[in-house]
């Protein structure tokens, strides 16, 4: 996966919030909606994101459809991070922020 598709997914919020989740074991898509107040079909969109991305699988178990953490997907990010020694313990919320004000001022420029 490239680091692009997988910052992308990792920007969002909510889908960091479901990967945090997906940490403890894997989880029913209903019990990965469960806590968020949007529709299942947006969590199904986040969920989508994050399977594109190989940050998370998807299975059917009978008729449920279950999520798994993909824990080797975050190595290529990580190490990428690590490469600039400034990013031993990453702060996503506080790299978001960072790479929103790097967008904000190239936009500006333009």
């Amino acid at each position: 996966m490239s680091l692009d598709t997988i910052f992308a997914a990792l920007s969002d919020p909510t889908r960091r919030e479901i990967l945090s989740m997906l940490l403890e074991d894997d989880m029913a898509v209903t019990d990965v909606a469960e806590p968020f107040e949007m529709s299942l079909a947006a969590i199904s969109k986040h969920l989508t994101i994050l399977t594109r991305a190989g940050l998370i699988s998807q299975e059917k178990r009978g008729r449920v459809k279950w999520c798994k953490l993909e824990p080797d997907a975050l190595k290529d990010a990580s190490v990428w991070m690590q490469s600039f020694g400034q990013f031993e313990a990453v702060n996503l919320d506080a790299f978001e922020r960072f790479l929103e004000g790097e967008l904000r001022e190239a936009s500006d420029d333009a």
